[in-house]
């Protein structure tokens, strides 16, 4: 698809309200997307690598964690008796989700398989058993990561010939079973491994639902089958009509994960087509709900040593080249390029030629100037984009642990209510005559 640079305003940057976050760990200046989902779901800064945990917890020792766990905005929406759903095109036991649910001392513990022995002994549970355990009750999960909640070996429902898509688990447990023996009797679960099964449903008629559509990481949107994976976008639509039936409001998390994961391969037009699906996912979101009485906020957990430059002219391909040459080696380049990363190549002992190469192909790696098996995050603020309900208050530059309290002090949940007027019917809390339900779009980087 050949882009124009601002071609169209993308959804986000139409709301009411605009402000800055600082992204840094408390260990690092440029973080990890484990200690800033830890910060804007749990309002607290964290360590990286580390999720659902205060600063005291260090990375990859299992016996600092007990005492040191920090609950998400997830829990206290729930504890006030609202609907809350995940929805993410990564797996739902990586970083940013399991913020949400989970407290673990290192993110890479997907499942047991993953945990060394003395984290196991010590009786740290990994992150896929504590998204099944810790909150039963989440009404909607959807994304990747089947593989994690099935025995060690076990065939993949999709991939039967593939050794990597067979379970992990050394524990022998089928958490999907585990899943559904937790659902009331009289209630109605739905667990889905596919898009087809997921549009079939009968939405009315579904209290809980898990969708797991792929044994890992969900597949880029450009390379979706779009017979067995839903769209983020078709997500969020059936997500939101599951949790918008209760009265009390819900608060549902989505991510565009695989935008992140397209910068750390030097794979710019595969993370620019997932930003263009969030997009998407983040308009369909504003249709069915109102900015009356949801709190709607965009925002990224870090940003990328990404960038693009050299005078284009508007109009040009985002994809394209830059309209003149190197000064220096006399050879094109890229409008987009990288601080580091994948893309470094070196030919003949020059930089590689760019207008010998496709780089217009949805997998090209983007020149780089550092040669990195994987790009880098970055370390500068990023925007917030909200809108609805108290969204002024997201205005100016603040720390990443501060989106949190503002959407808790919006829909009165949490632990300061001292604002909130008795609600008239319900006999629960209000922000004045409101009923707040709360949708959190985190992007993985925006540009």
């Amino acid at each position: 698809m050949p882009w124009s640079f601002r071609s169209s305003t993308p959804t986000w940057l139409r709301m009411s309200s605009c402000s800055w976050e600082m992204t840094y760990n408390t260990n690092a200046q440029v973080p990890d997307s484990a200690g800033t989902a830890t910060a804007y779901l749990c309002g607290v800064k964290a360590n990286e690598g580390t999720v659902g945990v205060s600063a005291a917890t260090e990375r990859s020792r299992c016996n600092t964690t007990q005492g040191n766990e920090v609950t998400s905005i997830l829990r206290w929406a729930k504890d006030a008796g609202k609907s809350v759903g995940i929805v993410t095109t990564t797996r739902v036991n990586h970083a940013t989700p399991s913020a949400a649910y989970a407290h673990s001392a290192d993110r890479d513990w997907y499942s047991d398989n993953e945990m060394p022995p003395e984290a196991l002994s010590q009786g740290c549970k990994d992150i896929a058993y504590q998204l099944m355990h810790n909150i039963r009750d989440i009404e909607v999960i959807m994304g990747g990561g089947r593989k994690y909640m099935y025995p060690k070996n076990k065939t993949d429902v999709e991939y039967e010939t593939d050794e990597k898509a067979r379970g992990t688990r050394l524990d022998g447990l089928d958490l999907v079973d585990i899943w559904k023996s937790f659902k009331p009797r009289h209630k109605h679960s739905h667990f889905v491994w596919n898009r087809t099964e997921l549009l079939a449903l009968d939405l009315y008629n579904v209290d809980y639902l898990l969708g797991l559509f792929e044994p890992g990481d969900m597949q880029y949107e450009l390379n979706r089958n779009n017979v067995t994976d839903p769209s983020l976008s078709e997500m969020v639509t059936v997500a939101i009509q599951i949790l918008q039936k209760n009265p009390r409001g819900f608060f549902l998390l989505v991510e565009g994960g695989r935008i992140d994961h397209g910068h750390h391969e030097g794979k710019a037009k595969q993370a620019l087509h997932e930003a263009v699906e969030m997009d998407q996912a983040i308009g369909q979101a504003g249709i069915m709900t109102s900015s009356e009485d949801t709190l709607t906020v965009v925002t990224a957990d870090h940003s990328h040593v990404f960038t693009f430059g050299g005078y284009t002219p508007r109009g040009n391909s985002i994809f394209g080249l830059a309209p003149m040459l190197s000064d220096t080696d006399k050879k094109p380049f890229t409008a987009i390029l990288y601080g580091n990363g994948p893309g470094y190549k070196v030919v003949g002992g020059e930089r590689e030629n760019v207008s010998m190469v496709d780089y217009a192909h949805n997998n090209y790696q983007a020149q780089s100037a550092v040669p990195l098996r994987h790009e880098t995050h970055g370390g500068e603020d990023v925007a917030v984009f909200s809108k609805g309900p108290m969204a002024h208050l997201l205005h100016g530059v603040h720390e990443q642990n501060y989106i949190p309290h503002v959407m808790a002090y919006a829909a009165c949940i949490g632990a300061n209510l001292d604002h909130c007027a008795p609600a008239s019917s319900a006999g629960s809390l209000a922000a004045g005559p409101l009923l707040l339900p709360l949708a959190l779009f985190p992007l993985s980087v925006l540009f």
